[in-house]
């Protein structure tokens, strides 16, 4: 089975090695401070057209199972 396409990539010549959305410029960053300061999805997409809204979904469900897969049980 191939693997699925990077979702997100580093490189110390974009953007001094901040983790990106694969094939663009915009950092991880971006997306967690649109949400944590109470804006929504859509406005990121819109202020970041190089993102689709289908790679940043897949951005968050990646999150969320690695949160998943580390919580410990009580």
């Amino acid at each position: 089975m191939p693997l699925p396409p990077a979702l997100l990539t580093k490189s110390p010549d974009v953007l001094h090695g901040q983790v990106v959305f694969a094939g663009t410029r915009v950092p991880l960053a971006a997306l967690l401070e649109y949400l944590e300061g109470g804006a929504s999805l859509e406005a990121f997409l819109d202020d970041f057209p190089s993102v689709s809204r289908e790679h940043a979904v897949a951005v968050l469900e990646l999150a969320r199972d690695a949160l998943a897969a580390g919580a410990r049980p009580r």
